[in-house]
């Protein structure tokens, strides 16, 4: 441990190095010369000086960028990373999911490798990702379909037209899943997993290194609903009832992320819940109103090891976490 200075002229070297060093921008090798010092010497001078609180080194947010945020929802939520946009207009759910989709995008190119196993399942968000991603060529890598398709073919939500363009964008090959993503009952489901081209893709589950999610939240107005095509308004109330407030390429769970049993389990086709739990690196692409209660349920149960959001929904999560939990941070 160094010793604190105690006369004039050491502390009148420590802020002269400091000064030379910070604002004159003069390399180490520099002082050692102009001063006539060893470079030890200058190293302990300018590590003394953070130390003792002469030299202070703040980095300022620029504005629009939110890394308090995100150092802060990874401390609190054990998180790998945390990407935060600013939304611009928080209460249009259409406007915050493209800035999300934008910053996924630079996500995945950032993150990607050349021989990558990379699993997408559906959604608005995720649809703005694909939307947003520049061309790439990696002839080595593949995108997996973790879901059968969800709502109208035609739809670009649709997981199949997802996984398809998102290919395309990337220059790689693709693993679809020619299955919907819910079926009438088990007895249909076990039909379709017996089918070879169905069989191939979730063989590949297994191998996914990546997987990019949306966060659902069941609500009347949510894409599950107001497609008309995927859930029945009274399979959503049996959802409610037994306390499902969110969930991950239709497996639902709680408000602490533990998994919601329901016979929807058995009628969708798509990458189960312990499944997506042994994936490296989960991605979680969500934001936006009504969105932060089933996001923080997935934070809760760990069930996304990366999330991707915006700045208001950031401020929720936060709000939700204890406060002797903040006092340990």
């Amino acid at each position: 441990m160094m010793s604190r200075p105690t006369t004039a002229e050491e502390i009148r070297l420590l802020t002269k190095v400091s000064k030379l060093y910070y604002e004159e921008d003069m390399r180490q090798d520099e002082i050692v010369a102009r001063l006539n010092l060893s470079r030890s010497k200058v190293s302990r001078l300018l590590q003394q000086a953070r130390d003792e609180g002469i030299v202070r080194i703040t980095v300022l947010e620029p504005t629009g960028i939110y890394a308090d945020l995100e150092t802060r929802l990874e401390k609190y939520y054990r998180l790998q990373e945390a990407v935060i946009v600013e939304a611009h207009q928080p209460e249009s759910q259409a406007v915050v999911s493209r800035e999300i989709g934008v910053a996924a995008a630079s996500y995945l190119a950032r993150t990607i490798q050349a021989d990558d196993t990379i699993g997408i399942s559906w959604g608005s968000t995720l649809n703005e990702m694909v939307e947003n991603l520049e061309p790439m060529n990696l002839p080595n890598a593949q995108v997996v379909q973790i879901i059968g398709g969800i709502g109208r073919p035609e739809a670009e939500i649709h997981a199949t037209d997802l996984c398809r363009r998102m290919s395309r964008r990337l220059g790689c090959n693709m693993a679809l899943l020619p299955a919907p993503g819910i079926v009438d009952d088990q007895k249909t489901r076990s039909v379709f997993l017996a089918d070879s081209h169905v069989h191939r893709t979730m063989s590949l589950f297994p191998s996914i290194r990546a997987v990019f999610v949306g966060i659902g939240a069941p609500t009347a107005d949510s894409v599950m609903m107001r497609d008309g095509s995927i859930l029945t308004q009274s399979e959503m109330e049996g959802l409610l009832a037994s306390g499902a407030i969110g969930d991950i390429a239709l497996r639902y769970f709680d408000a602490y992320g533990q998994p919601v049993v329901s016979d929807l389990d058995e009628r969708v086709i798509g990458m189960e819940y312990s499944e997506l739990s042994k994936v490296a690196l989960k991605v979680g692409v969500a934001g936006g109103p009504r969105k932060a209660t089933a996001i923080l349920g997935a934070l809760r149960g760990q069930l996304i090891d990366v999330l991707i959001t915006d700045h208001v929904t950031a401020v929720h999560l936060l709000e939700a976490v204890p406060q002797s939990k903040m006092r340990e941070h």
